[in-house]
């Protein structure tokens, strides 16, 4: 945090640039939140150096070849965490007396929780089945040939989970043989086999509403680690999860996964179907706001959702991802304004026009200038999804992405924002192509675990992790309305070159 955040140039109050006179709630739940932060720094220091919040030893699942780091980890005496989980997984297991638990984990972080679920699940009755599924399984462990994740799991299954689930019931009743199985993994005397016979998926508009009967709904805590309005919606409140499509109507960005299911199978819903799952779900949770979490939520059927919104007078809060397209209109705009849309997120990844077309991104920075200060202008907060070390991408791309990036924030059109850094993943046209984008892969080393992340080698031999560190402070200080109107170069701790790009293009854009 940067002591300018901090200061109260009169001597006051040190949070009241945050929070205000009347912000009491707010400044509570920041401090809670702070006092969470050290709590997580205590059983890091005490109990065990893996643990996070969010990303709970993750490097044991992420891109690892083998199964190894994991099942040591797994072998090894409980710690305080371990036994929390465990007793909690048992109280679950004894509350419901299951025959069948299903499995969830959507990222690398989630993995070594769910494997010590199942490991105590079998630890209690060993007749309980077992399945895992989720994103992380879906990215990273299609080619899963290592016979030791079935003692813990008996099924492992690809991709949307309504089919091989409903298949897999079936044949757990006796009603289908198991070379009947949908995209399910399971160990034999055979070793690993994968079996899958390709029947077709449940439509997306029979798939159903969410729901999430059973769960401690008034339980879930509401943190406020960044004191950015927009920034703060991911972990302050809870908020109804919905999707407004499945798949990507666009699926074509390079360093995305568009050749897996959940982005290449694109599927609308009418908007009464979609409002008929809203109102469900709020007759069920009592809450009024949603995040759709689409890979892009197409502009048409946002368009439509707000109609049906409003013909039928429903009243929610709702924010989601979308693409800068410039299909969202000042009048588009107004109109997701006026049916409760608070705020969107959206890739805006490098700000340069040549890397955008290599991305193949389908926007330009002068086009998302004008989209993102139609949403802001509308009253919705924009955050924009932000990526350095692309294939090719030089110091100087750099540079000048984040004078972008600092005019975006001065010009109001952005409030909010991250930097990522590129991976190249093995189902992206940059892992399947890397000579159309001017890199090579190193060698993989052999698989029978996680296979996802790809090192390459880029000619241009910059230190991205170097730029990172700079581009990171800069976008933090931006958030909280400091430097913008600072010379980025100022941001970086070594010698950069001046940027290229004219001073007011963000203004001239905008027609300012």
């Amino acid at each position: 945090m940067p002591l300018e955040a901090y200061v109260d140039e009169e001597g006051g109050d040190p949070l009241a640039w945050a929070f205000g006179a009347l912000g009491v709630t707010d400044r509570a739940r920041h401090f809670a939140t702070l006092y969470l932060d050290d709590l997580a720094d205590v059983l890091r220091e005490a109990v065990d150096a893996r643990f996070e919040f969010v990303r709970y030893a993750e490097s044991l699942a992420q891109s690892q070849a083998t199964f190894n780091p994991l099942a040591q980890a797994l072998a090894a005496a409980e710690n305080l965490v371990d036994r929390t989980l465990h007793e909690l997984t048992l109280d679950a297991v004894r509350r419901h007396a299951p025959n069948v638990v299903l499995v969830s984990t959507p990222f690398p972080g989630n993995v070594y929780g769910a494997f010590r679920i199942a490991q105590a699940s079998k630890a209690h009755d060993a007749s309980i089945v077992t399945v895992l599924g989720g994103g992380f399984v879906n990215t990273e462990l299609r080619e899963l040939a290592e016979p030791r994740v079935f003692d813990y799991f008996d099924y492992v299954t690809l991709d949307d989970g309504e089919r091989p689930l409903l298949a897999l019931l079936e044949y757990l009743r006796g009603e289908r043989p198991q070379e009947r199985l949908v995209r399910t993994f399971l160990r034999d005397d055979r070793g690993v086999r994968y079996v899958d016979a390709k029947e077709p998926d449940i439509p997306f508009a029979e798939a159903g509403t969410p729901t999430w009967d059973g769960l401690p709904l008034d339980r879930y805590l509401s943190l406020l680690d960044m004191l950015n309005p927009m920034h703060r919606l991911w972990s302050d409140a809870r908020w109804n999860k919905l999707t407004v499509a499945h798949g990507c109507y666009w699926k074509k960005c390079s360093f995305c996964d568009v050749s897996l299911d959940y982005i290449s199978r694109y599927e609308a819903v009418a908007a009464t179907t979609l409002v008929d799952r809203i109102e469900a779900i709020i007759a069920e949770t009592g809450q009024t706001g949603f995040h759709f979490v689409d890979e892009a939520a197409p502009p048409k059927a946002l368009k439509a959702l707000a109609a049906e919104l409003h013909k039928r007078n429903r009243a929610i809060s709702w924010w989601g991802n979308i693409r800068f397209e410039k299909s969202f209109t000042p009048e588009l705009c107004a109109e997701l304004a006026d049916s409760g849309c608070i705020a969107v997120s959206g890739g805006l990844e490098v700000a340069s026009d040549r890397l955008l077309k290599l991305m193949q991104k389908g926007v330009s920075v002068d086009q998302v200038a004008r989209v993102t200060h139609a949403f802001t202008e509308a009253g919705i907060l924009v955050h924009a999804y932000l990526m350095y070390g692309f294939p090719t991408q030089t110091v100087q791309d750099t540079v000048d992405a984040l004078e972008y990036v600092r005019q975006l924030f001065a010009a109001n059109c952005i409030q909010s924002g991250f930097f990522h850094r590129f991976a190249c993943t093995v189902h992206s046209p940059v892992g399947l192509h890397p000579g159309q984008f001017g890199v090579r892969l190193k060698p993989l080393a052999k698989v029978s675990f996680a296979k996802n992340d790809v090192g390459f080698i880029d000619p241009t031999g910059v230190d991205h992790d170097a730029l990172g560190i700079a581009l990171n402070k800069a976008l933090y200080n931006y958030m909280h309305g400091i430097g913008l109107d600072q010379d980025v170069r100022g941001w970086f701790s070594g010698r950069v070159p001046k940027t290229t790009v004219p001073r007011h293009f963000i203004a001239r854009a905008l027609g300012a």
